[in-house]
């Protein structure tokens, strides 16, 4: 099933199913219980990000070549950090690149995200799987001068500004990704690909992933997980690729979608 999130003619919240002919229909039920593909067709006024956040807990560092070109050992344990849910962008609208807390070197990261849908605490990684209610494209933007020298030795601030993660097109459920950790990942700004590889190469792959976080932790249904994004993120180029106002920036995962943002200046 491919969930989305939107706003009606009403301006209210709503979830549809995509089908097969390009067609939505309104989604029965809830979206974290019981639910189906319903039959009354779905009048979709402007896409929302397919899920509200309840936390964003991140994983840095996670696939092999992306620590390799960071200069980075690769981690004994996951490195965790947290984006606000108020960094959350819908697909189609803009990343803006902070003015008021200024920022010069703004980056893209393509990654999976992991949608729990069940309340979860201490699994196993063979149950981990069970709790997820489906996957969606991420855009993890970090503004890598307050991440690295302004950020006082932690990540969130560089990572946290409003718009810093674009989530979409769709939410895919289980069911057509029985293996999240054999699909095809890519960056692309325009029509140049930035990042292009598999997430195969994580270091923690997704089981793992869950039951490290839902240690003596639990995680709520709504809590999106970003896993990591591979190499090939502008910080690691030479010269840097920095985003900038005017650019376009496309996720794009296999058997989910396209996940695409124009770049401007904070207004």
């Amino acid at each position: 099933m491919r969930i989305i999130r939107f706003l009606d003619s009403l301006d209210l919240v709503r979830h549809g199913v995509l089908q097969e002919d390009g067609t939505t229909v309104m989604l029965e039920g809830e979206i974290y219980g019981e639910h189906r593909a319903g039959t009354e067709r779905a009048h979709v006024k402007k896409l929302l990000a397919p899920v509200a956040p309840v936390s964003i807990p991140c994983i840095g560092l996670n696939y092999r070549h992306h620590a390799a070109e960071s200069g980075s050992p690769i981690p004994q344990h996951p490195v965790l950090f947290h984006k606000a849910v108020s960094a959350l962008q819908n697909p189609g609208d803009p990343v803006k690149i902070p003015t008021k807390l200024a920022s010069q070197q703004v980056d893209y990261e393509c990654e999976l995200a992991v949608v729990i849908g069940k309340r979860c605490k201490n699994v196993s990684k063979e149950d981990a799987l069970s709790y997820v209610l489906g996957y969606t494209c991420a855009n993890d933007v970090s503004a890598r001068d307050w991440q690295r020298e302004w950020g006082g030795s932690q990540w969130c601030r560089g990572k946290t500004f409003d718009t810093f993660c674009p989530l979409g097109p769709c939410l895919v459920t289980t069911d057509e990704i029985p293996n999240p950790n054999a699909l095809q990942i890519k960056t692309l700004i325009g029509d140049e690909v930035l990042q292009d590889w598999n997430t195969s190469d994580m270091i923690f792959d997704v089981p793992t992933l869950i039951a490290f976080l839902s240690g003596s932790t639990t995680l709520l249904p709504g809590t999106v997980i970003l896993t990591g994004t591979p190499q090939g993120v502008g910080m690691a180029r030479k010269p840097p690729r920095w985003l900038k106002p005017g650019d376009s920036v496309t996720i794009e995962i296999e058997k989910i979608g396209r996940l695409t943002n124009p770049v401007i200046l904070e207004p």
